[in-house]
């Protein structure tokens, strides 16, 4: 895949967006964190705040980084922020207006999955940025599609119950392209990218995949007691 632009050109957008935007990557931190406390309190309105938290992230990502940096370089952006966008929507829908998500740290192996991606995303991805020379202002801060892709898995794996597949499809589809185009580049922190989108789509069917047995052997558990 031949990409339109350079690695310098590429960079050179990170600094733009860390410089237009300063001091959000550091206030940004907050909300990311909320999520966390959030799911490990587990009250009524949790689903609802990391729910929105959520939307704003990719709306954030959709409409500011693509929409408006993005596409100084790679005409491609138009389409990867109108689904950056879409992915807000779906959030909106199902954890805002319906209210079907719930977020809660249960100690199963997806969520542990998860809580090693929100890790990665928040502490372990900058630092490996900066051992593999990506220099701040001139590298990928919390808040822009890599790392908060990452992040957005991981708080998805914790959800209660089924994991609806619809949330995952842009979160993975980005880690595939993503890691793609980051590979030519030499942003190597963006395995995590790749490792993480490939996990969570793991765990999300063997969830889904249990649930459904759990909920199919219920229903034939009166069948069996009146034989």
């Amino acid at each position: 895949m031949k990409l339109p632009f350079t690695i310098e050109q590429f960079l050179g957008v990170f600094e733009l967006y860390n410089q237009s935007v300063w001091p959000f990557q550091i206030f940004i931190y907050i909300p990311a964190v909320l999520c966390i406390f959030f799911i490990f309190r587990n009250s009524r309105l949790s689903g609802k705040l990391i729910s929105a938290i959520l939307v704003f992230l990719w709306l954030w990502m959709g409409v500011i980084y693509h929409l408006t940096f993005f596409t100084t370089i790679n005409p491609a952006a138009y389409v990867f922020g109108i689904l950056f966008i879409t992915q807000a929507v779906l959030l909106a829908y199902y954890g805002l207006l319906k209210g079907t998500l719930s977020f809660a740290f249960e100690g199963s192996v997806s969520a542990y999955a998860g809580i090693a991606m929100v890790a990665f995303a928040l502490i372990v991805y900058p630092l490996a940025g900066y051992f593999f020379g990506h220099i701040y202002p001139r590298s990928p801060t919390f808040g822009l599609p890599c790392p908060t892709t990452i992040f957005t898995l991981g708080i998805l794996l914790m959800l209660k119950g089924r994991i609806p597949f619809r949330l995952l499809i842009v979160p993975i589809l980005w880690s595939l392209v993503g890691f793609m185009a980051a590979l030519q580049l030499g942003i190597y922190e963006d395995t995590g990218l790749l490792i993480s989108g490939i996990t969570a789509l793991i765990c999300t069917i063997l969830r889904n995949n249990s649930f459904q047995k759990i909920r199919s052997d219920r229903v034939h558990q009166p069948e069996r007691n009146n034989k």
